[in-house]
C-alpha cells in the first residue's frame, strides 16, 4: 500500500474498507441516475486528496513535498492502485470536476492572474447563469463529463484557505509597523513552519501562498522584495503600497538577524578552538595549540566587531520603531482632531448649547409650576408628614415588642429544658467528711434516750 493510500485509509472516514468498492468503481454514470451517490463519491475523493496533500503525503517529483500544489499525472494513479480494486476508475472525472469548478486551478493560470480569483465581473456572472441554464436543459454537458484526467500542477484552493487562516492567526499579534515589515527571505524564514512544527513549505508553496495572501486575501502588500502585513485598520491604495521606509525597515531587520546568526556561529567556533587548544596542550603539541589560540583570538576580535555593529543596528532599529509608532500616533491624533471638530460643529457651539440649556431650564420650571398648582387644587391628597412618622414609630415599637416576647419565650423554654435534665439525673450525694458525719450523728440522737455510761 502506497503512502498516499495508507494515509487515506487511516485518516479519512470516507475511505473505510466498506466504501472502497464504490470509490474505486466507475461511478460517472451515477451523475444522472443517482446524483446523491455521485456527489458523495466525488466529495470523498476531493476532500481526501486535499487532506493528503496538506499533510504532505501526495506524490511529488521534487524532493521537498508540496502542501498547496497537487501534481496530477500517471504517478498519482499508481499511488492509489490496490491489488484488490486496481486503480480508481473515476479519478479523471473527479479531477476534471474540481478543475472545472475552480476548486483546483492550473498553476500558471493562478500565478499569472492579475485580478483576484474571487473577482467576478458582471459579464462572467451572466455567462455563468447562461451556462448553468444550458447544462440544466441538457444542451451542454456537465463539467468533467468526459472523464478525461487533466495533467499538470494544480493549486488546491481549500488548502490555501487553510494556510491563510493559520497565517492570519499568527500575524494578528503583530501590531507595530516594524513587526509587520519583512524582506522576502526574512518573511519566509519567519513563517516557513506555518503549517506546523516539523512541516516546512517548499519554495513553490511559499510563492503561491504569498500571491494568495496579497492578491486574493489582501492580508499582505509586496513588491517582490519587501513584504508588509497590512494593518486591519489601513484601507485604500496606501495600505497596499510598499514605501521606501518599508524597504529600509525590512533591510534593517534582515541585517540584524544575519548578524545575530554570525555572532552565534563565532561563539561556537571560539568554544571549539578553546577545546582544540586544550587538547593540543594535553598532547604536548605546541604548534597546534598556538595555532588554535591564534585562531581563537582572531575569532574573538571578529566577535567583538560583530557585537558592536549589532548593538548599533539594534539602537537604530529601536529609533526607527519609535519613529514609526510616532507616525501612527500622530495619524490617530489627526483623525481624532477632525472627529472632535465635526462633533463640536454638530453641537452648534457654546452659545447654542447655552441657549438650549436655558430653554430646558425654562421648561422644567414650567413643569414645577404646573405641579404646584395641581397640588394646591387638591389638598385632600396632601400627605401629613407627622402622621407618617407616628405610624412608623408605632410599627417599630410593635416590632420590638414581638422580638422581646420571642426572646423571653426562648429563654423560658431553655430554662424548662435544663430543669428537666436535672430531674432525670436525680439527687446527687455529697461526700462524707468528719463534719458531715458528726452532723448526721446529732440528727440521729433523741432527747428521750438515756445516755450510755
Amino acid at each position: 500500500m502506497s503512502e498516499l493510500l495508507d494515509y487515506l485509509v487511516q485518516n479519512e472516514q470516507d475511505f473505510r474498507p466498506a466504501r472502497l468498492p464504490a470509490l474505486y468503481s466507475d461511478f460517472t454514470p451515477l451523475r444522472t441516475i443517482n446524483p446523491d451517490g455521485f456527489n458523495a463519491n466525488l466529495s470523498a475523493w476531493k476532500r481526501g486528496l486535499s487532506s493528503a496533500l496538506l499533510a504532505g503525503h501526495a506524490p511529488s517529483r521534487s524532493p521537498q513535498r508540496s502542501h498547496f500544489i497537487l501534481e496530477i499525472d500517471d504517478s498519482l494513479l499508481r499511488s492509489l492502485e490496490t491489488k484488490k480494486y486496481g486503480q480508481p476508475l473515476s479519478l479523471g472525472t473527479v479531477l476534471a470536476e474540481a478543475v472545472a469548478t475552480n476548486e483546483m486551478m492550473p498553476l500558471p493560470t493562478f500565478t499569472k492572474s492579475r485580478e483576484s480569483i474571487y473577482y467576478k465581473s458582471w459579464g462572467s456572472l451572466g455567462l455563468g447563469v447562461m451556462t448553468w441554464g444550458l447544462r440544466t436543459a441538457g444542451v451542454l454537458g456537465q463539467p468533467g463529463a468526459n472523464g478525461k484526467m487533466p495533467k499538470g500542477q494544480f493549486v488546491v484552493l481549500s488548502n490555501l484557505e487553510t494556510g491563510a487562516k493559520l497565517f492570519d492567526g499568527q500575524a494578528r499579534n503583530r501590531t507595530s509597523r516594524f513587526e509587520r515589515t519583512f524582506s522576502k527571505n526574512h518573511f519566509r524564514r519567519t513563517f516557513e513552519h506555518l503549517l506546523g512544527d516539523g512541516v516546512t513549505m517548499s519554495e513553490a508553496d511559499f510563492d503561491v501562498l504569498l500571491t494568495f495572501l496579497s492578491r486574493d486575501k489582501a492580508l499582505l502588500a509586496t513588491d517582490g522584495t519587501t513584504v508588509k502585513i497590512r494593518s486591519p485598520d489601513a484601507t485604500g491604495a496606501d495600505a497596499a503600497a510598499i514605501t521606501q521606509e518599508d524597504t529600509a525597515i525590512a533591510s534593517l531587520k534582515e541585517l540584524t538577524e544575519d548578524l545575530g546568526k554570525q555572532t552565534d556561529a563565532l561563539n561556537k567556533r571560539i568554544d571549539e578552538l578553546a577545546l582544540g587548544a586544550q587538547a593540543a596542550v594535553a598532547k604536548k603539541n605546541r604548534v597546534a595549540a598556538l595555532a588554535a589560540l591564534k585562531s581563537k583570538k582572531r575569532a574573538e576580535a571578529q566577535l567583538a566587531t560583530r557585537y558592536a555593529t549589532l548593538s548599533q543596528l539594534e539602537e537604530v532599529a529601536a529609533k526607527v520603531e519609535q519613529a514609526a509608532d510616532n507616525v501612527q500616533l500622530v495619524g490617530v491624533m489627526r483623525s481624532s482632531t477632525a472627529a472632535l471638530k465635526s462633533l463640536n460643529a454638530q453641537t452648534g457651539g457654546v452659545d447654542e448649547v447655552d441657549a438650549i440649556v436655558d430653554r430646558l431650564r425654562e421648561q422644567m420650571g414650567e413643569v414645577d409650576e404646573v405641579g404646584n398648582v395641581i397640588a394646591e387644587a387638591g389638598p385632600a391628597g396632601t400627605v401629613d408628614e407627622a402622621e407618617v412618622d407616628d405610624e412608623f414609630e408605632a410599627m417599630l415599637a410593635e416590632e420590638r415588642r414581638k422580638e422581646d416576647e420571642a426572646q423571653q419565650a426562648k429563654e423560658a423554654e431553655e430554662t424548662r429544658r435544663r430543669l428537666a435534665e436535672l430531674e432525670k439525673l436525680g439527687p446527687v450525694g455529697r461526700p462524707e467528711t468528719p463534719v458531715t458525719a458528726a452532723s448526721n450523728s446529732l440528727e440521729d440522737m433523741s432527747l428521750e434516750e438515756p445516755l450510755k455510761e
